[in-house]
This record gives structure tokens, sequence and C-alpha cells, in this order.
């Protein structure tokens, strides 16, 4: 897998579409054939087998084709405005949050925003928070009370990758793990 292209399928699904000038409909869907001529137009060497190989290999599993392989979207975070279809889901009682320390004051004060995206992401576990938040600096493990938020009428999503959303999370839904490392996951 090509790292360079699925950085540039992550920027044109989830992002800037019309940087090539294709056109997502209202869940993200982009047709395969007019991506991949777009992205060719576009100086980005790209077939159906490259595609294809992109989407199947990728770790975090960041695309979704279609049933009948004819359609592409971004599995989730998206800054454009995109309803991916998602039913509301019940979520698990914890969720997990990986940031970096120099976020932490900013985030106890006034909670997990989206920021950019359209929906705070959120992880089952705590080792892939961890790693989420290792990206950003020196790492730290947020437990969010999951379960309180969903009592209290917060929805959550879950992506076809396993990534859960939701549109933002209080600081009073917040804890920091007392040990932010892999071993204490749960």
């Amino acid at each position: 897998m090509s790292t360079a292209t699925s950085k540039f399928l992550s920027y044109v699904l989830r992002h800037a579409p019309e940087s090539i000038g294709l056109v997502l409909d209202s869940q993200g869907w982009a047709d395969v054939a007019d991506l991949l001529a777009k992205a060719n137009a576009s100086g980005t060497p790209l077939d159906e087998a490259g595609l294809r190989a992109v989407v199947a290999e990728s770790d975090k599993k960041r695309f979704t084709l279609s049933e009948d392989g004819r359609r592409i979207r971004a599995a989730q975070g998206h800054s454009v405005k995109v309803d991916l279809g998602q039913p509301p889901v019940e979520p698990p009682p914890q969720l997990f949050h990986g940031t970096a320390t120099r976020f932490l004051e900013p985030i106890l004060r006034e909670g997990l925003r989206p920021g950019e995206r359209q929906q705070v992401h959120l992880s089952a576990d705590r080792t892939t928070a961890l790693a989420v938040g290792q990206r950003h600096g020196k790492p730290v493990v947020l437990i969010v009370d999951a379960g309180q938020m969903f009592a209290d009428g917060c929805r959550f999503y879950l992506a076809d990758n396993g990534v859960w959303l939701t549109d933002a999370v209080p600081f009073s839904y917040l804890t920091v793990s007392a040990d932010s490392s892999a071993e204490n996951d749960r």
C-alpha cells in the first residue's frame, strides 16, 4: 500500500474533494471511476487495483467501498459536511480519547470538541487511544463516561472502521487516566 496514495485519498475524501473537481454525495460517497479519472488528471496516478489495495491494506480501515464496489468514501474524519447515515447506537460504558498533555488543560475546562472535524473521535480501548495521543506529543488518555452520556441523551455512532463518534464530550464526563500506558488496557 502506498502511504502517499492513502494520504491523498484521506485529503480528497475527507477534506477537499473540490481540489480535484470531485463531488461527494450527502453521505460522503464518490464514484470510483470519477475519482480515478480526476486523480490521474490531477497528477496522482491511481488505478482500480491500487485503490482496492489501499482500501484492503489500510490498518485503520479509513475507507469504505460500497457493496457493488462502484463508490468509495472515508469511514470517518470528515471536515466537509457529510452525513454518514450511521444510526445512533449505545456505546460501551467507557470509551477513551488519546491526546497530548499540552492540550489537557483546555480539554478539562471546555470538554472535547470536534475542532475542524464534524465529530469527536473516541476509541473502544486504551491502547488505541494511547497510540492516537502519541501522534500529537507526550500522550495522555482520557476516560469518557460514555454510559452516563448516553443515559443523559447524548448520541453515539460507530463508524465502519470501529471509531466511536459523538458531537462533543462535556468536561464533566471526562477523567484523566491515572495510567496512560497500554498495560492497563481494559
